[in-house]
């Protein structure tokens, strides 16, 4: 359970719920508004009347209150007394009311005699070994929150604040900036070289900033198991629990027992042993009560964040690595919390809260088993069999490697298709999960990639290990279609699914030419556990196949295809189509539907209106359905004709929706909808339902012959959808990075914005040639760049997994670095086997580890720098279909524009491989860039099902939706409702709550609310610039743009230093900024005038009038021949230009009198004011997409009609594309509006 904070609550007032109400109902198309209003209302009233507040009394504190719902449990106020600081080293407690032990698992609303201000006691209960472990372990746990080893190192996920460092004591009230005498001390607003504008350095050190004022804290250096346990018998009938030894920052040896009533110090030393107690004995019920009577203790709590990819040589606390906590049956806590009610707010939100904690619970469990297994630190459940084949159970879950055992995928790929098959399933588990059918089980899933080894981790079936797979499976195949078996339970809850993920019911034949009926592919499997709940397993093929890569005998791709060169032979054969790209094939075909079917309604509207006897022809039904044309293409010839006709899609669908109006009793109608189904695949005649056949081209599949005509459809819809994602989908991705709508900065955003859209990373060669054709590829060198620093590193990943195969574990550092250097470095790696720091005087010794894999352990070591980019333009052209030309690191660096360093961080990231943060030569042909002590460490790589906060997510969507409509106050009231549902679900640190917390800054600005704004600004570490905190932003402003803010560029931060008088500085970044804007938006933008003006303004500040008037001139141009004379920035930049002219001549006649007269020369006084701070934040709030539009009173009240209109004509179904506000506005009153919310 994500942590509470003190005042957050789930009540929310009746006019937000409105909101949420009117979302939902659109949204899942139930009835009128009215009705989801009163649904909403009664809901609100059961929030409101359900929350209470109890007060809590622990031993040694104040009684404190806590707000409590009766749907939670009481092993959630333990969770919160954990997390508290107060009573956080407490974990063997019971709580009681009125002297009754409360049931952890219970539900509040199950206590008898629970109610508003009833006292909770916190009584310490006797401890046993397992009490006592766990005792341990979470003081261990809370201690290393002291110690900053693990954050910068990333273990468990720990991660480094920089908040404190980045802000330099600038927090508002609540900062630390050290004084001056009576002043605030300056900071020195210096920018550090390699930030500023056409550096070439691009140093890592600053990555992990260094607090200059920082010491480590360290309570204690030892806490670890005593080697005197276990406790003898005589001991243990005195309480003896275990022994523990601890070393103090003093050099001080204690030891300690743990007792049956808690723990106390005793006589024992290294070398003798005597566990009486000591005196004074000091016995405390906490371990961290004890430690503070020996000395004061302090223990925060630390940050969680993600694994970096540099991190630090450190020692840290000395504690046993390995003890044993509480074996959990995951598989009942996934699916019980996935039982839990949903009908209203607060029961989904305890629902997805529990969700979210045991799937967190679960990937970590899963992390952790999967590296023991790979670590050798597992036994295997078949250890007879070769190492690759073995399988594993550990803490209550299953094991298997990413192996092609007994030729499994023998006619899919073998191992690649094993490679490939867990991530197809995770999909699959993913897009069942987020149907969340009940009655319906998928297991948790988890996929690690760690030291080139794939595992998948599972959730255990309860019985499935004590039964064969034959007796097991009730629906389904266990051999990809030779024999099939089918279940009226599983069609029933499968058909729920269908309609969502567009999956076809679909026959197919058995063994025995059985016709068998199914709603999923052959290889989902369906299992009825001993627990009696339905389960489905092996999803691999969820989504049908991608034709594109799958050749086919005799089956010839759509045209679109063929001319771009497919289909393509795969390396295996489970290529599949993502679900983003099914939703917008079926999107796009539901559009062609709707125009098909207006254009034929309005043909016979007109046929029946003019009663010519020419137009009998025409509407004959082979002529009133135009032949449905390669729907692929954007600019169809259909498409264009239906655009003609009707303007817009509110028309089309009011004209085909008012066939469903007639109930189908006209028989032209019908006809209609008929041929329109037709022409779009739909499986239905009457209606638009497109669904796939996910076992079309399944080797080993066959079908009845009487479903040949359907099987046709299916084959015809996948290669439409095929045509689709070349011709529609990677050309609508470059379009949108062309007009800036996407924008990807690495290879992950990459990568996120092809899978937005459907796009598989396969055709990643095919997305870079598509860039290399573009005329306007110039101004999308960003966007190539990225994709050849994508492909070449996912290339060498594809290498290194099987390099690092064949590696023993003492042999790892060397090995990667060997990689790394002869990936990166100019030096010509030689080959070398680093010395043995373990010289063993057998010399016939056996390997100490069988590596999964197999193979010889020295082979990595005859790599060579030109062998490995070999094998990495060769993959690239088997891979992708891209071909490189480029023969070692330093030509890639030359030809396509990369740093080594991009490429260094992108493949440790998907490596998961961690370095040393120093600076490396990467140049020097003398020795290699890196040593093996360079290498830190490898982590897994892991992908796992992220559980959603629904409701959460909506309130989001709706306060969007609000905000584009221009009702800042409403939307900002709905984004602060997901922000406390996203802190009910996830707790403080999620990405989602990032999000609101942005756009919560950023709505609280416009709206003028700048006490909100620090508030969102120093909780989200976003700095907004205010007239308070501009000027000591500026060093945060630039330590931003180095570790990649996406708001600072190069024009904020010139526009800061320029409001510093920091002119120098301010026209290199404003200079830059006008060069990328230049570069990327072309010559004649308006974002290009805009920057002209603003190196105009500095360049007047220097009193270097002559450039400025240059800059002004350019901007003046642009502004002429884009928007005209007339226009009002066009008689602003003229205006300026006039000031400027006056302002030069008037220095030229000083500078003339100067030369003229010399000192006796009367001079007079020039104007060189500082740029006003009202000036700049107008810049600055322009160049961030905010526009303050001025509006007197009664255009707010035209506009306000307006807008009320417009809804009433949406609602009703007409269109509002052509409509217009009357007569022209008077500008006086100013209102603020965002042009850019996100």
């Amino acid at each position: 359970v994500g942590r509470r904070h003190s005042g957050d609550t789930a009540v929310m007032n009746g006019g937000v719920a409105h909101n949420l109400s009117e979302e939902e109902s659109r949204q899942d198309g139930a009835g009128d508004t009215d009705g989801g209003e009163d649904s909403n209302e009664q809901e609100v009233i059961v929030i409101q009347d359900t929350g209470f507040t109890v007060k809590i009394q622990a031993p040694g504190t104040e009684p404190f209150d806590l707000q409590v719902s009766p749907q939670e449990m009481v092993q959630e106020i333990h969770q919160v007394l954990m997390d508290r600081e107060d009573t956080c080293h407490r974990t063997c407690f019971s709580l009681q009311l009125d002297s009754n032990v409360l049931d952890n698992f219970a539900e509040l609303k199950s206590i008898e005699g629970l109610q508003e201000g009833s006292l909770l006691k916190v009584v310490e209960e006797p401890y046993t070994v397992r009490e006592a472990r766990i005792h341990v372990r979470h003081i261990r746990d809370l201690l290393k929150g002291l110690d900053p080893s693990d954050a910068y190192n990333g273990v468990d996920c720990n991660s480094l604040s920089f908040l404190s460092v980045f802000t330099d004591g600038d927090l508002g009230d609540s900062g630390k900036r050290k004084k001056k005498g009576s002043e605030l001390e300056q900071i020195d607003c210096t920018p550090p070289e390699h930030i500023l504008p056409g550096s070439k350095e691009r140093p890592l050190l600053p990555l992990q900033p260094q607090n200059k004022d920082w010491k480590p804290m360290q309570c204690l250096k030892v806490l670890t198991m005593s080697g005197w346990n276990p406790p003898p018998g005589n001991r243990k009938m005195h309480g003896d629990l275990m022994y523990l030894y601890m070393v103090t920052v003093e050099e001080r040896h204690i030891s300690i027992t743990a007792s049956t009533r808690g723990f106390y110090l005793n006589q024992s030393t290294t070398y003798t042993f005597n566990p009486k107690p000591a005196n004074p004995s000091f016995l405390s019920h906490s371990l961290v009560e004890l430690l503070s009577q020996i000395r004061r203790l302090h223990l925060p709590s630390g940050l969680r964040g993600t694994h970096t990819w540099t991190g630090t040589h450190t020692s840290r606390l000395g504690y046993e690595e390995h003890i044993p906590g509480q074996t959990r049956d995951w598989n009942e806590e996934l699916q019980t919390t996935r039982e839990l009610a949903r009908k209203n707010l607060p029961d989904r939100l305890l629902r997805e809260r529990a969700i979210f904690k045991v799937h967190s619970d679960f990937a970590a469990a899963a992390t952790r088993g999967s590296m023991a297994v790979i670590d050798g630190n597992v036994m295997a459940i078949n250890p007879g069999e070769e190492t690759r084949m073995q399988m594993f159970i550990w803490n209550n879950i299953f094991f298997s490697l990413g192996f092609d055992v007994r030729d499994h995928y023998r006619e899919l790929g073998g191992d690649a298709a094993a490679h490939a098959a867990p991530t197809n399933d995770l999909n699959g588990v993913r897009a069942y999960g987020a149907v969340d059918v009940e009655g319906l089980y998928t297991l948790g899933t988890v996929v690690v990639d760690y030291r080139g080894y794939r595992v998948t981790a599972q959730s255990i079936i309860p019985g499935i290990l004590e039964r064969e797979q034959e007796q097991s499976v009730i629906y389904g195949s266990i051999d990809f279609g030779k024999t099939v078996v089918s279940h009226g339970k599983y069609l029933e809850l499968l058909e729920r699914t269908s309609r969502p993920l567009k999956v076809q019911r679909h026959n197919v034949l058995n063994e025995k030419d059985e016709s068998m009926e199914l709603c999923s592919s052959v290889e989902c499997k369906g299992i009825i556990g001993n627990d009696g709940r339905h389960y489905i397993l092996d999803l691999l093929r969820t989504f049908p196949p991608d034709l594109n890569f799958l050749p086919v005998e005799g089956e010839e791709l759509s045209p679109e295809s063929v001319r771009q060169g497919f289909p393509r032979q795969h390396r295996h054969r489970l290529a599949c189509l993502r679900q983003e790209l099914i939703e917008a094939f079926v999107e796009h075909r539901y559009l062609l539907f709707m125009k098909m079917a207006a254009l034929q309604l309005m043909q016979q509207k007109a046929n029946k209106e003019s009663k010519l006897a020419t137009l009998t022809e025409n509407s004959s039904p082979g002529a009133a359905v135009p032949a449905l044309p390669s729907t692929e293409t954007p600019d169809s010839p259909l498409e264009g004709k239906a655009e003609d006709i009707i303007p817009g899609l509110a028309q089309a669908k009011e004209l085909a929706e008012s066939l469903a109006a007639e109930d189908g009793s006209d028989p032209k109608s019908r006809e209609v909808v008929l041929n329109a189904c037709k022409a779009v695949g739909s499986i239905s005649n009457t209606s638009f339902d497109i669904r796939f056949n996910p076992d079309i081209f399944s080797p080993g599949v066959r079908f009845p012959e009487d479903s040949a005509d359907d099987i046709q459809k299916q084959k015809q819809l996948l290669k439409d959808a095929g045509a689709f994602m070349v011709s529609c989908q990677i050309p609508s991705l470059v379009k949108d990075c062309l007009d800036h709508s996407a924008l990807p900065m690495d290879g992950a955003t990459l990568t996120e914005a092809l899978h937005q859209r459907g796009i598989n990373v396969r055709y990643l060669g095919n997305v870079l040639a598509f860039v290399d054709q573009t005329p306007a590829k110039a101004q999308l060198e960003h966007f190539y760049r990225i994709g050849i620093s994508e492909l070449i590193t996912r290339c060498a990943k594809h290498i290194f997994k099987t390099y690092l195969q064949g590696v023993e574990l003492s042999a790892l550092s060397a090995s990667v670095s060997h990689f790394l250097n002869c990936f990166l470095s100019s030096f010509d790696a030689v080959a070398h086997l680093p010395a043995d720091e373990l010289v063993s005087r057998r010399k016939n010794r056996k390997r100490r580890n069988r590596v999964p894999g197999g193979g010889d352990n020295t082979a990595w070591a005859s790599l060579t720098p030109s062998e490995l980019w070999k094998n990495i333009v060769s993959e690239a052209q088997s891979y992708y279909h891209f071909t490189l030309h480029c023969e070692n690191a330093d030509q890639v660096v030359e030809k396509y524009g990369l740093q080594k360093i991009t490429l260094l961080r992108e493949i440790s990231i998907k490596a998961g491989i961690q370095i040393l943060i120093k600076e490396y030569n990467f140049d020097s042909r003398h020795k290699p860039a890196f040593t093996e002590e360079d290498i830190l460490n490898i982590f897994p790589v892991v992908k796992h099902v992220n559980p959603k906060a629904s409701d959460a997510f909506h309130f989001f969507q709706s306060g969007q939706a609000k905000v584009q409509q221009g009702y800042l106050k409403e939307g900002c009231e709905l984004i602060n409702e997901a922000l406390n549902l996203f802190n009910n679900v996830y707790g403080a640190m999620h990405v989602e709550i990032c999000a609101c917390l942005r756009l919560l800054a950023r709505l609280n600005y416009i709206m003028g609310d700048h006490h909100e704004v620090c508030c969102f600004r120093h909780y989200k570490h976003i700095l907004i610039f205010l007239s308070r905190y501009w000027a000591s932003s500026t060093p945060t402003l630039s330590r931003n743009m180095y570790t990649g803010c996406v708001y600072y560029v190069s024009g904020n931060i010139g526009l800061v230093l320029h409001g510093v008088m920091e002119y120098d500085l301010s026209l290199r970044f404003l200079e830059n900024a006008l060069a990328i804007n230049s570069k990327y938006h072309g010559p004649r933008s308006l974002k290009v005038a805009l920057s002209h003006h603003l190196v105009a303004r500095v360049y007047e500040s220097k009193a270097e009038f002559r450039s400025a008037l240059q800059q002004e001139k350019e901007g003046y141009t642009i502004y002429k021949n884009q928007v005209g004379e007339a226009h009002e920035k066009t008689k602003e930049s003229s205006e300026y230009l006039k000031y400027l002219t006056q302002q030069a001549v008037a220095l030229q006649r000083t500078m003339n009198e100067i030369y003229k007269n010399g000192s006796n020369a009367s001079i007079m006084p020039l104007k060189f004011t500082a740029p006003s701070m009202a000036s700049v934040l107008e810049q600055l709030n322009i160049i961030n997409g905010i526009i303050f539009i001025p509006l007197s009173q009664k255009d707010l009240e035209n506009l306000k009609a307006e807008v009320q209109r417009r809804q009433q004509l949406q609602e009703s179904g007409k269109s509002v594309e052509d409509l217009t506000v009357d007569g022209p506005l008077e500008l006086e009153d100013k209102i603020p509006m965002d042009v850019n919310v996100d």
